[in-house]
């Protein structure tokens, strides 16, 4: 499945036919059997995939996936994504992804490296050229892009380190960040109320929802569920956010805490703000008529089905997509690209700041061209991101 529609964006943005194919294909699939013997009786035996979607604005950029479901379709569909987001955000990247089909929770910090160390030289070439430049994503992690840089030497070749192997600070929270401030953007704009007096529901306790829910609740709204694939928790006075996240942090997730209330029925609460941070095709067309937020911001990639779309749409429920909510996590790479090349030195506060400002006037624009046009924020953020996209096509000669 596309994840975007051509025949529907084209009515509001000029795609020749040229541009369409280009957009409608992938400009590289790379499949490699990553072999690894980490001992005289057990060799690590994984699929590994890596996609470039488009690169007509720069390097193809994002985050290594690994799973043990993983497939190339799905890292096709998570590239694609990318080149919207960064020319949403008009970065100078194009959409990439890469994937390693192998469940992390079943190896060794040992084997995990040992894996990483065969990724980098079968893809060498990728990374001593920039072509693609990985960060993490779902399964990866900050050490693992630190093993990619010691076999590159190349600072800016992996993005997403720890700050003291010249990653950034604020790296971590970047895409939290964006979650949460596009819910303080929206909630303001689309709903007329400031959000210390807004309620929140946040599916999705990783990375992602646990950073926005720690922001959020820092600028006084009021988050009454969480949860995890183990359940969730609710409480209608608010919950202290700063005590699950160390909890989580020590147990590896929210277990045995977990018990108030199911994953669907969090899905199903009456808040202003429902923010899906898990993982995709959560609210579709079996569930969407149950959704009784008022705003609905995506945290994950790619969580709203197109079913889920139309009914909130003829609901009135505004969907904030994945491509400018979950951006942060882009645009703090980007910074910490810059900084690999300049060797300038950037603060947490900075790289907030930033990500603050690009994910604003973003949102503002988004909103500007939905109302004018009359169509959802999806529609709105998809076409300015292919035209972005085409108009680089054509100053490339390409089209």
């Amino acid at each position: 499945m596309k994840s975007i529609d051509l025949d529907l964006i084209s009515r509001y943005v000029d795609v020749p036919d040229t541009a369409r194919v280009l957009l409608e294909n992938c400009e590289k699939k790379t499949i490699i059997n990553l072999n690894v013997r980490v001992s005289s009786d057990r060799l690590l035996d994984a699929q590994c995939y890596i996609v470039h979607h488009n690169t007509a604005r720069g390097p193809a950029k994002g985050g290594i996936r690994m799973a043990s479901g993983v497939t190339l379709d799905e890292t096709v569909d998570l590239a694609e994504r990318m080149t919207w987001k960064t020319a949403l955000m008009k970065l100078p990247f194009g959409g990439g992804k890469a994937a390693i089909a192998i469940d992390p929770a079943t190896i060794t910090s040992f084997e995990r490296i040992n894996l990483f160390h065969e990724f980098v030289h079968v893809n060498v070439h990728e990374f001593e050229h920039g072509s693609y430049i990985p960060a993490p994503d779902l399964g990866s992690t900050a050490l693992d892009m630190a093993v990619i840089y010691g076999q590159t030497h190349i600072l800016e070749s992996v993005t997403g380190k720890p700050p003291r192997v010249g990653g950034l600070p604020g790296r971590l929270e970047a895409t939290g960040r964006s979650v949460a401030h596009t819910v303080r953007l929206a909630t303001s704009r689309l709903l007329a109320k400031p959000v210390s007096e807004v309620t929140v529901a946040v599916q999705g306790f990783g990375n992602v929802g646990s950073w926005a829910a720690q922001f959020l609740s820092e600028w006084g709204c009021k988050v009454v569920a969480i949860s995890d694939a183990s359940g969730g928790i609710y409480d209608s006075q608010g919950l202290d956010v700063s005590l699950l996240m160390e909890c989580a942090r020590k147990n590896g997730g929210l277990r045995g805490r977990a018990a108030d209330i199911t994953n669907e029925e969090l899905l199903a609460l009456d808040v202003d703000c429902l923010i899906p941070a898990a993982v995709g095709n959560v609210l579709t067309a079996h569930n969407a008529s149950a959704v009784r937020a008022k705003l609905v911001v995506e945290g994950a990639n790619g969580p709203t089905t197109p079913e889920a779309d139309a009914v909130f749409a003829e609901g009135g429920v505004p969907v904030v997509p994945d491509i400018l909510a979950n951006s942060g996590g882009v645009i703090a790479s980007y910074i910490e690209w810059r900084k690999a090349k300049s060797g300038s030195i950037t603060g947490r506060d900075e790289v907030f700041e930033a990500i603050d400002h690009l994910v604003g006037e973003t949102f503002e624009g988004v909103s500007a061209f939905a109302e004018e046009k009359g169509v959802p924020h999806r529609t709105a953020a998809q076409a300015s991101a292919v035209e972005e996209v085409v108009s680089a096509m054509r100053d490339r000669g390409w089209v």
